[in-house]
């Protein structure tokens, strides 16, 4: 099958974290059922796009041009972290292009704490941009040919050595969304009763990074939600759990069907 064919006819879009990129759905996208084709994208800002990293508003509007170049009339949206923002974004300005949300540790109503707010300080956030997205990366990547338990454990270790941009700094991208989340994430929260569309979210009630009180949110503000409890994955499901993720997104797009 080719790639323009296996694309054009993909029923699910996965989208990543802040940060990260495409890979971080490389196991879940190989355990996914037949009945599911999926397209992993990098979204503006990581990885291989080009495109600089921008606001919620931005990534949407970008995905719905990425589908329109692949053929791609209408998809599941499976979001992980920020990418949960964007996948309920699009589904607010264009629901007929979105056919079901799955929500994986999904930022949304009340998920900013003050230490999200010292990250996107002027000063504070910079500096950690830097240090975290731009050191700890490459010290992973080092640590992968000399005992890396040393340094990391193993999931962090997949998480840091695969962040990398190739048109620019991922902490400027970081610390470019981290700010902007503080400035419209509420925007869209705000509407979440608007979106009628079968939306599954999955959450480790013990994630560190995005409370389960937001993914408790949003399984009772989405009017056509429900909420499923994972336990072992944290905030990082797609990596430390990806056949259960995989065979959730899988029972998903089977039961739309």
């Amino acid at each position: 099958m080719s790639l323009e064919t296996r694309v054009g006819t993909a029923n699910v879009v996965l989208l990543h974290g802040q940060p990260g990129d495409r890979s971080d759905w490389d196991t879940v996208s190989a355990r996914l059922p037949g009945t599911v084709t999926a397209l992993a994208v990098d979204r503006p800002g990581y990885g291989d796009n080009p495109d600089p990293a921008g606001s919620i508003e931005d990534n949407a509007r970008w995905l719905l041009a990425r589908l329109d170049r692949d053929g791609i009339e209408n998809a599941v949206l499976v979001g992980h972290s920020y990418g949960g923002a964007v996948a309920l974004a699009v589904a607010l300005l264009a629901p007929e292009r979105v056919r079901g949300l799955v929500l994986v540790a999904s930022v949304g109503p009340g998920c900013l704490s003050a230490w999200d707010e010292l990250l996107a300080a002027p000063v504070a956030g910079e500096a950690f941009a830097v240090t975290a997205w731009s050191v700890l990366p490459w010290l992973a990547r080092k640590g992968r040919d000399h005992n890396p338990s040393r340094l990391f454990t193993p999931a962090a270790l997949d998480l840091l050595a695969g962040v990398h941009h190739r048109h620019g700094h991922v902490w400027r991208s970081f610390l470019t969304e981290q700010r902007e989340l503080f400035d419209t994430l509420d925007r869209w929260t705000d509407r979440l009763t608007e979106i009628r569309i079968p939306a599954l979210i999955l959450a480790d009630p013990a994630d560190k990074v995005v409370p389960i009180s937001t993914s408790h949110a949003l399984s009772t503000q989405l009017p056509c939600a429900r909420i499923e409890l994972l336990s072992g994955g944290g905030h990082h499901l797609p990596r430390r759990l990806p056949d259960v993720v995989a065979a959730r997104i899988g029972a998903f797009v089977d039961s739309l069907e």
